[in-house]
C-alpha cells in the first residue's frame, strides 16, 4: 500500500463567504494533488539508468497525450506509452550525451533533444529507425547542456556550457521538420553577451512565441524578445539569483512571472509585469527551501524544479529525499507550503518530473530508473517498487562546483 502523508486532507473555510470561494479552487487542486497515488509504473530496462528529463506529447488533443519521452544518464532516449508506460523505442547520442527531451507542440510524433557533440536532434518516432530525422549543428566547440523549442515549432534555442569564457544560446529555423527531410541545418545566429557562465536551462514563453527566459550558473536569469534586431534590444529583464540556476519556468496569470530553483536549493520569483512601474519585482527569495518548509518529522533534501498550474493560478515547487520520496510545495508570497508527500513509489532520489493538466497526473523518474505515473486516487496494479540502483551517476561526474563569488550584469 502506498503511503501519502498531506497538509493539504481537509478544507478550512473563513467566516467571510467572499474569502471562502476564493480559496475554494486552490485547496480543491491541492486536495487533489496530495490523493496523488501510484497508477503505473514502468519496467526496467536492460540496462537500467538515471532518468534526467521527461516530456509528455500534447498536440493530439482529442485524443488525449500518447507518448512520454524521458533523456537518460546513459546516453539514450526512450519513448513510452503515456497511459501504460509501457516502452516503445530508444534512440542513442552515444558518444554525446543528451540534456533534455520536448515533443513538438504540434506534431507528437516528433521529439528533440540537445547533445553535447554541439547538434539539436529531432526524431520521428513512427520510423523504426535510429537515424535522425534532422539535425541542427552548432558552431564548433559547442556544448549544448540545455534547450526548448518555441510554441508555434519555428524557433530552437540551446544553451552551451562555457568554453574559454564564451556561452551561447544558439538559434535555429525549425521549419520543415515535419517534412522529415533528413538535412542539417546550420544556425540562424547566437547570443553570446548575456551571460557568463553555463546556460543550464532555456524555457519559451507557453503563449508567446517571440519571448525567452534563461539561467546560468552566473545566477542570471534573463528574458529576451527574439523578435528584436540585436541580443542588446533584445534583452527585456535580467534577474540575479544570487546562485547558480537550476531550473526555470513561467507563472501567473498570462505566464507574466519567471521563477526559478537553484543548485543550492533556493527559491525565487520575479514579476516582470512590474517591470516599467514604480513596484518591486520580487515577488519571493528563499536562499534555502529546506531551512523553510516544514516537513513534520521527515526531511527536505533537494529541489527538482516547478509548475504552474492554470485552473489554480497558483505555482508549484517539487522536492524530495535520497529514499525517494517526493514533497510537493505551495509557492505564495508569504511563503511556501507542503501539501503532500508521495511515498511508496521511488526508492532513490527523483531526478525529473512532468505535470500533465489534462488529466491532473504527474510523471517522475528517478535514479532508481523507475518511470511513476501518479492519479488522484489511483491504485497500482503491477509488481512492487525496485530496489535503488547501485550505480555511478554519469552525470555527477559533469556537476561543477560553484562558489558564492557570482557575478551580475553583463559581461
Amino acid at each position: 500500500m502506498h503511503e501519502l502523508l498531506s497538509s493539504a486532507q481537509s478544507c478550512r473555510f473563513l467566516a467571510t463567504s467572499g474569502i471562502a470561494f476564493e480559496m475554494t479552487e486552490v485547496e480543491k487542486i491541492e486536495e487533489q494533488l496530495a490523493r496523488l497515488r501510484i497508477a503505473k509504473r514502468s519496467t526496467l530496462s536492460a540496462e537500467p539508468a538515471y532518468l534526467l528529463d521527461i516530456d509528455v506529447a500534447t498536440a493530439a488533443q482529442s485524443e488525449g497525450s500518447r507518448f512520454v519521452a524521458v533523456s537518460c544518464s546513459d546516453k539514450s532516449m526512450r519513448v513510452y506509452d503515456r497511459e501504460t508506460l509501457n516502452f516503445l523505442r530508444e534512440y542513442s547520442s552515444r558518444p554525446g550525451m543528451l540534456n533534455g527531451v520536448r515533443f513538438a507542440h504540434a506534431c507528437d510524433s516528433m521529439v528533440f533533444s540537445a547533445c553535447s557533440d554541439g547538434t539539436v536532434k529531432c526524431w520521428d518516432i513512427r520510423l523504426a529507425t535510429q537515424k535522425a530525422a534532422q539535425i541542427f549543428s552548432g558552431y564548433p566547440s559547442n556544448v549544448f547542456i540545455s534547450f526548448d523549442i518555441n510554441r508555434s515549432d519555428l524557433i530552437i534555442c540551446a544553451g552551451t556550457e562555457e568554453v574559454e569564457k564564451d556561452t551561447f544560446l544558439v538559434f535555429w529555423d525549425a521549419r520543415g521538420v515535419t517534412d522529415c527531410a533528413g538535412t542539417t541545418k546550420e544556425p540562424l545566429g547566437v547570443y553570446s553577451e548575456s551571460h557568463n557562465d553555463d546556460i543550464t536551462k532555456i524555457c519559451f514563453h507557453p503563449m508567446e512565441p517571440s519571448l525567452v527566459v534563461s539561467g546560468s550558473t552566473d545566477g542570471l536569469v534573463n528574458v529576451f524578445d527574439i523578435n528584436k534586431d540585436n541580443e542588446d534590444d533584445a534583452l527585456l529583464s535580467t534577474c540575479n539569483s544570487d546562485s547558480s540556476v537550476s531550473f526555470i519556468g513561467w507563472s501567473g496569470k498570462d505566464y507574466k512571472q519567471i521563477y526559478c530553483t537553484t543548485h543550492d536549493e533556493g527559491f525565487c520569483w520575479w514579476d516582470i509585469a512590474q517591470l516599467d512601474t514604480e513596484e518591486p519585482i520580487m515577488l519571493s527569495h528563499v536562499l534555502d527551501v529546506r531551512d523553510t518548509v516544514c516537513v513534520g518529522d521527515d526531511t527536505l533534501q533537494y529541489l527538482v524544479g516547478g509548475w504552474y498550474h492554470e485552473k489554480a493560478d497558483k505555482l508549484f515547487l517539487v522536492g524530495g529525499t535520497s529514499a525517494g520520496k517526493v514533497h510537493l510545495i505551495s509557492c505564495g508570497t508569504h511563503g511556501l507550503s507542503l501539501v503532500g508527500t508521495l511515498c511508496g513509489g521511488h526508492s532513490a532520489t527523483v531526478r525529473s518530473f512532468c505535470w500533465n493538466l489534462a488529466d491532473e497526473s504527474l510523471l517522475t523518474g528517478g535514479e532508481d530508473a523507475q518511470l511513476l505515473l501518479w492519479k488522484p486516487g489511483a491504485v497500482e496494479r503491477s509488481l512492487a517498487k525496485k530496489a535503488s540502483m547501485k550505480m555511478a551517476s554519469s552525470v555527477q561526474k559533469r556537476v561543477r562546483v560553484h562558489n558564492s563569488s557570482l557575478k551580475s550584469g553583463k559581461k
